[in-house]
């Protein structure tokens, strides 16, 4: 298995920008899609976007369609998701990890437990 690292969050005002990072701590990236999640206060996971391993697929969900973007460069191991006008409500921590089977066409949501290889998280704070 692969220890993926999250990076790149911080504090931002609302209508700001963030890129978060996602690689493996050691060695290349699993040949598979890969996903963002976050997590509120109290919450389950919940799916943001996920990308299949030759960047051809993507997927995200609703509420963050039009704002965030996934992309990869497996060339740097890396996966990244690009977020603009942020919102006070996009607060939270933000998972990495890869998907168990390929990304189905027409996603706009995706179960956790279809996942493995967590990161740690990185908080994410959008002030008002």
């Amino acid at each position: 298995q692969v220890q993926l690292v999250e990076s790149g969050g911080g504090l931002v005002q609302a209508g700001g920008s963030l890129r978060l990072s996602c690689a493996p701590s050691g060695g290349a990236l699993p040949r598979s899609t890969v996903g963002w999640f976050r997590r509120f206060p109290g919450k389950e996971r919940q799916f943001v976007a996920a990308i299949s391993w030759g960047g051809a697929m993507s997927a995200h969900a609703e509420s963050v369609k039009g704002r965030f973007a996934i992309s990869r460069d497996n060339a740097v191991n890396t996966v990244y998701l690009q977020m603009n006008n942020l919102k006070p409500e996009d607060t939270a921590v933000y998972f990495c990890a890869t998907r168990r089977a390929p990304l189905p066409f027409g996603l706009d949501d995706d179960p956790e437990a279809e996942y493995l290889n967590w990161g740690q998280g990185t908080q994410v704070t959008v002030s008002s």
